[in-house]
């Protein structure tokens, strides 16, 4: 077997993985953008704003899981950053935290698992690239589109 297909192999198990961990609630299951969420305050990214969507989501009855770019812990902290860590910064079990292998974006890691987990996304990325493979995308309130007012957080569920 190839290397190419062991590591992808690998990242299916990882995404079913992380599909089964916040799939085990009543709660209804909601995947975060991470990479997209780290950007709604401004230019600069920032975790405390990731951190906040999640705690608005769980307030709201829902059960968050957030996935990155590998890249997110070098715009965020300044070097890499595994699901450990970006989940204690989150406040969330390590299980319901995922970074993508390095090469690979987290666009496509999401929406499968959104599309195995019937789940929304918290985002304001359209995935227009994917609406051919992913139809959900197009469907209204599937995607949460949210932001901030001055300081003051709105999500569109």
């Amino acid at each position: 077997m190839s290397p190419l297909a062991i590591g992808v192999f690998v990242l299916g198990l990882l995404i079913g993985a992380l599909v089964l961990r916040v799939r085990r609630s009543r709660r209804p299951a909601v995947l975060v953008d991470g990479s997209n969420v780290m950007y709604w305050r401004g230019e600069t990214p920032d975790i405390r704003t990731v951190r906040q969507v999640v705690k608005r989501l769980e307030a709201d009855g829902f059960r968050p899981g957030v996935m990155f770019d590998a890249n997110a812990g070098y715009l965020l902290f300044g070097r890499y950053t595994h699901d450990r860590a970006f989940a204690k910064h989150l406040n969330l079990p390590e299980k319901r935290v995922m970074v993508v292998p390095k090469g690979t974006q987290a666009d496509g890691h999401l929406l499968r698992a959104a599309a195995e987990m019937n789940a929304r996304i918290v985002t304001n990325d359209r995935f227009r690239d994917w609406a051919d493979r992913y139809h959900f995308v197009t469907v209204k309130g599937r995607l949460i589109r949210g932001g901030y007012r001055g300081n003051r957080l709105h999500l569109k569920t």
